[in-house]
C-alpha cells in the first residue's frame, strides 16, 4: 500500500497510470522540503516492481528490497552516492557533477536486473551542475522503455525549462495541521498535545514531523538555534560577523536555519500585528512577544525580505559566507 499522508490526489493519478500502464519515463516532484517528495519517490518504485495486484504491497522481496536501499534495478543518485562513486567524504560534495551523472546514463541502458523497471531517484535534482544537468538532459530525451527517472526539486524553476518539459511535474501541497497531528499520533504514538505542537511548528511538511517526533534530536537543535537568534541582536557587530562566518561552514545546514529564522520573523510581525493565533513556534509565545515589542513592524518585514533575499542568493550559488555575513549587518538592532 502507499505509505504517503495527504498527497491522495497525486497517488490515485499514479495508481491509475500504473493500473492503465501508461507510466511516463519521467517525474518531477516539487514542494517545500521534508513534504514527502523522496518518500513518495520510493514508494513509487515500489509499486513500478511489485508484482502482486495491490500495488505497492509492502510484503514481497521487491518491496522488501527497495524499503531497505538494496534493490539492484533502484538507485538513488544524491550526494552520498557521488561520494561513494568519487571515494570522497560526504562534506566534499556540494552539487551533483557530470561524471555522476554520465554514470547513470551508461546504467540506464541495461535492462533491469530482476525488477520490471530500473528506477534512478534524483532527490534534490537543482543542486546538479550546469554540466551534469545537460548531460541528464541527453537522457530525458531518449529514455529506454524500461526506466524511468524521478527527481525532485523545490521549485521547478531552479531547474532548466527543457528538463522540466520532458517530465510529468507533480507539486506537493503543504499538509494540514490536524492532518499531521493525527498520522503522528498514529504512527508515532505521541500524546495529542505533543502532536498539536509537532504539527504546528512542521508547517504543513510531514517528513519533518515525523522526524521531529521520533529522534528527539530534531526540537532540541530547533531551540538552540533560535536561542542563537534571540542573541544575535544583542550583540556587536565582530560578533555577528563571526556567527555567519562558523555557520557558512556548514553549508548543509544553512537553510534548514534561515527558514527557521524566516519563519520566527514572520511570527514576530504577527505579533506585532496583533495576530498571534497564527503563529508557528506557539511554545515560545513569551519570547516572541518580548521582541516583537522591540522592533517596529517596517523593520520586522524588512529583515524577512532580507533572508528571503539571501535564500535566493545561496540558491544562485552567492559566497555563504558573503551572502550571511550581509545578512547579519541587515540584523535589526531594536529598542529597549
Amino acid at each position: 500500500m502507499w505509505q504517503i499522508v495527504g498527497h491522495d490526489w497525486v497517488v490515485a493519478l499514479l495508481r491509475n497510470r500504473i493500473a492503465e500502464d501508461r507510466v511516463s519515463h519521467a517525474y518531477l516532484f516539487t514542494g517545500a522540503p521534508h513534504i514527502g517528495k523522496r518518500s513518495l519517490s520510493l514508494n513509487l518504485a515500489q509499486a513500478l516492481n511489485c508484482k502482486e495486484e495491490e500495488r505497492p504491497c509492502g510484503h514481497c522481496t521487491s518491496c522488501h528490497k527497495i524499503d531497505e536501499g538494496i534493490h539492484p534495478d533502484v538507485r538513488i543518485i544524491d550526494l552520498h552516492h557521488q561520494a561513494l562513486l568519487r571515494g570522497e567524504t560526504l562534506a566534499q560534495q556540494n552539487e551533483l557533477r557530470i561524471d555522476t551523472v554520465r554514470a547513470v546514463e551508461a546504467d540506464i541502458s541495461l535492462r533491469p536486473f530482476e525488477g520490471q523497471r530500473k528506477v534512478f531517484i534524483i532527490p534534490e535534482a537543482e543542486i546538479m551542475n550546469p554540466q551534469a544537468a545537460n548531460c541528464l538532459l541527453k537522457t530525458l530525451e531518449e529514455p529506454p522503455p524500461h526506466a524511468v527517472l524521478l527527481l525532485t526539486a523545490s521549485d521547478a524553476r531552479l531547474l532548466l525549462p527543457t528538463i522540466v518539459s520532458r517530465c510529468q511535474v507533480f507539486g506537493l501541497r503543504l499538509l494540514p495541521t490536524d492532518v499531521i497531528a493525527k498520522e503522528l499520533q498514529r504512527r508515532c504514538g505521541v500524546s495529542e498535545a505533543q502532536a498539536c505542537l509537532i504539527a504546528r511548528l512542521s508547517e504543513g511538511r510531514m517528513g519533518w514531523a515525523i522526524t521531529a517526533a521520533q529522534d528527539g534530536i530534531t526540537l532540541t537543535q530547533r531551540e538552540e538555534r533560535l536561542q542563537q537568534l534571540l542573541a544575535l541582536p544583542n550583540v556587536g557587530r565582530i560578533d555577528r560577523l563571526d556567527y555567519a562566518a562558523q555557520l557558512s561552514r556548514h553549508p548543509h545546514l544553512i537553510g534548514e536555519v534561515l527558514e527557521l529564522w524566516l519563519s520566527w520573523w514572520r511570527d514576530l510581525l504577527l505579533v506585532r500585528s496583533g495576530c498571534e493565533e497564527m503563529i508557528t513556534n506557539v511554545d515560545l509565545f513569551a519570547p516572541l512577544e518580548k521582541q516583537a515589542s522591540k522592533h517596529s513592524p517596517r523593520d520586522l518585514s524588512g529583515f524577512m525580505k532580507a533572508i528571503r533575499r539571501t535564500m535566493m542568493q545561496l540558491e544562485l550559488n552567492a559566497n555563504p559566507r558573503l551572502a550571511l555575513e550581509v545578512l547579519m549587518l541587515d540584523l535589526p538592532v531594536g529598542t529597549d
